[in-house]
């Protein structure tokens, strides 16, 4: 088997464990048995488990943001920034909706991950944090009174989006996608009052 399609091979198979079992039931030999392979080709593809869930993790980034990027409107009136938001609710819950999988290992609890992951789910999330702290910052420039704390919103909005998310993840049937938009709308729509 080609080194990059045995590469995706474990990374699918540490992503099969991660979703079952949490992070907690992750090791080079719960890999390894969810491929049906050996721990010997894990090594052969990986220098180890850190490297293994980087490159998962790197995987599942480039698929995340590429998604979340979608879901953040880039063409509309800043005046209205409630409309733009609720627009981006919805294609998140979407897109959260239509593949749980790629988001579990981000919005993963932060109990028993590996330090690594944590580093780089916050090194992710920051970067999050500024794409919506821009996003802020346009609006506050379009709004009149004094400036939004854009910072300070920018870590609530990432805050309801992860907590929004895990729930639609750990149960979708409760949350239907009319009750996220709506009360996701109605908290950032108190945000900007």
């Amino acid at each position: 088997m080609p080194i990059d399609v045995r590469r995706e091979q474990l990374m699918d198979a540490a992503l099969a464990v991660i979703v079952r079992e949490g992070y907690g039931g992750v090791s080079v030999d719960a890999i390894a048995k969810e491929a049906g392979v050996t721990r010997p080709v894990v090594y052969g593809a990986f220098e180890g488990l850190g490297d293994l869930l980087t490159a998962l993790l790197d995987r599942q980034q480039v698929r995340a943001f590429g998604r979340l990027l979608e879901a953040m409107p880039d063409d509309g009136d800043l005046s209205d920034p409630v409309a733009l938001v609720t627009v981006g609710i919805e294609r998140l819950v979407t897109m959260i909706r239509e593949d749980p999988d790629t988001w579990r290992p981000i919005l993963q609890p932060p109990d028993g991950l590996p330090d690594l992951v944590l580093k780089r789910i916050e090194a992710d999330r920051e970067q999050i944090r500024g794409v919506f702290s821009s996003f802020i910052a346009g609006v506050s420039e379009s709004q009149p009174g004094p400036p939004f704390d854009a910072d300070l919103y920018a870590h609530a909005m990432v805050a309801v989006c992860e907590h929004f998310g895990r729930l639609l993840i750990d149960d979708p049937d409760r949350f239907s996608t009319e009750r996220m938009v709506e009360g996701a709308t109605r908290l950032l729509t108190m945000l900007w009052r």
